[in-house]
């Protein structure tokens, strides 16, 4: 059974320059992340190399070995990746949230619809999925459109902070809300806007489960070459049926050869 240090050489290869994993090729500014991000489709934010994946402090460090270290605040790369971050976050030319499982995620516009076909939350269902708090911070959003993180638990009526904060945690996982834009003094603060606010075409695309399923793992499989046991479940955070489904859609379409039990790789690699 493949391991992910059995990768053959060649996938690694391929990985280093479809993940910026290049010193000449590492990613310096806002632009540079935009770039990648529609790239590769969908990324997480600040995971290193213990974690499989795209990873956008992984591009700015443009090394295979990027480890995030434990004094964060002094290594500038990890000081660029955060600034990057709130950079691409203010521009609002791509999806940034907290996700499945807690991930902070960054996805291109182009795969909204996918995305939003496997985890966003319709209107007409908010009652039956959404909690009484959610829905709270929900109703304010959808008067006020954006509002800081301590007005807008105010105006939500919810007391405690760490329920306000699962509210916001559960409408992002939902594809409701997103933070807009961070500030730093004279407190810290995101400030959080509808999702369909910036990206309402996108999150009113109808497609179909199958098809998100095929297209995540299609965006994942043309940028690592290569997919392993649990690996598409691992950094999307799908379940490990979901993602062998989405997998075997692509051997279906003749876009990827299916190894193993689980392992299976881009055909133009092969």
């Amino acid at each position: 059974m493949l391991r992910q240090h059995d990768l053959p050489e060649l996938i690694e290869v391929y990985r280093d320059r479809s993940w910026h994993r290049e010193a000449e090729n590492r990613i310096e500014d806002v632009a540079a992340a935009e770039r990648f991000i529609h790239q590769v489709g969908f990324c997480s934010a600040m995971t290193d190399c213990r974690r499989p994946g795209p990873s956008l402090y992984i591009g700015v460090c443009g090394r295979r070995d990027a480890y995030m270290p434990r004094n964060v605040q002094k290594d500038p790369e990890s000081r660029l990746t955060w600034f990057i971050k709130d950079d691409l976050m203010r521009r609002g030319r791509v999806f940034y949230a907290k996700l499945k499982r807690g991930r902070l995620t960054f996805i291109s516009p182009r795969m909204l619809p996918y995305f939003h076909a496997l985890w966003g939350v319709p209107m007409a269902k908010e009652v039956e999925v959404l909690s009484d708090e959610a829905r709270s911070v929900l109703r304010v959003l959808r008067r006020e459109w954006e509002m800081g993180t301590k007005d807008l638990r105010l105006a939500s009526r919810i007391d405690e902070r760490g329920r306000f904060n699962k509210a916001v945690d559960d409408l992002q996982k939902a594809f409701k809300v997103i933070p807009s834009d961070v500030i730093y003094k004279p407190t810290f603060s995101y400030i959080w806007s509808l999702a369909e606010s910036r990206f309402h075409d996108e999150l009113a695309l109808r497609v179909s489960k199958e098809e998100g399923l095929k297209e995540i793992a299609r965006a994942y499989l043309t940028g690592a070459g290569m997919t392993l046991r649990g690996e598409l479940a691992s950094v999307t955070g799908l379940s490990r049926t979901e993602a062998g489904s989405g997998n075997w859609a692509l051997v279906d379409d003749g876009d990827a050869l299916r190894l193993e039990p689980g392992v299976y790789r881009w055909r133009e690699l092969a």
